[in-house]
């Protein structure tokens, strides 16, 4: 892994995992430290300016902020705009992309975020924070399930399928999780409908998890 010598609000780092190189940005607060770490996954539009903002909102509120970007394995792209992704078939698009990540492979790759934030001074503590947003949201929830005593907070915002027939569903991690947990969904969301927030919420309230979860008046996204 490789990081620029001097600390600077944004920095672009590499990240060894298991399966490659991973790209990633570093967002600081401007001044101050040590600070405790957030491990954000960006969603299915890729890294792109609008992900930095959330990243800098976060480190402006006083964390070091780590996205990581998470079609590394797919290789170079975009960057995407999303008014004009959305227009016309976009998993044709984003779908090869999506196709090489997922929330058990965004845990595994977290053992190596994980490993990279211990070696820096300017953290403060060994429990993180995940919060993903979209396709992110399930993936905070599963990594902070797999390293229960690295997470204490975790959140979702629009996740989608968070609670399914699939062995590796995020729910399936609830009794799991030591971290305090929050989900923001999105109103009418087929990725996310009520049934399914019912489905999430049991095993939370059944494990005894601090968690919160709203609704907001919004579309997905």
């Amino acid at each position: 892994m490789s990081a620029e010598e001097h600390p600077m609000p944004n920095q672009q780092i590499t990240i060894r995992t298991r399966d490659g190189d991973c790209p990633s940005h570093v967002v600081l607060p401007a001044s101050g430290g040590p600070w405790p770490a957030v491990i954000f996954y960006m969603d299915a539009g890729g890294i792109r300016p609008a992900m930095l903002n959330m990243a800098q909102q976060l480190a402006d509120a006083g964390y070091i902020v780590l996205l990581p970007d998470l079609f590394y394995r797919y290789g170079p792209y975009g960057p995407f705009v999303p008014e004009e992704v959305f227009v016309g078939d976009f998993r044709a698009v984003l779908g090869p992309l999506m196709a090489t990540t997922g929330s058990l492979t965004a845990a595994e790759d977290a053992e190596a975020m994980l490993a990279y934030l211990d070696t820096r001074d300017d953290v403060r503590g060994r429990e993180v924070g995940v919060v993903g947003f979209c396709m992110g949201g399930g993936m905070a929830l599963v990594t902070a399930g797999t390293y229960p005593d690295r997470f204490a907070a975790a959140a979702s915002f629009h996740g989608g399928n968070l609670a399914t027939d699939a062995p590796t569903s995020p729910h399936l991690f609830a009794p799991r999780l030591k971290a305090e947990v929050y989900i923001g969904a999105a109103e009418n969301d087929g990725s996310y409908p009520s049934a399914m927030a019912e489905r999430l919420q049991r095993p939370l309230t059944e494990a005894d998890v601090r968690y919160t979860s709203q609704t907001y008046s919004a579309a997905h996204g």
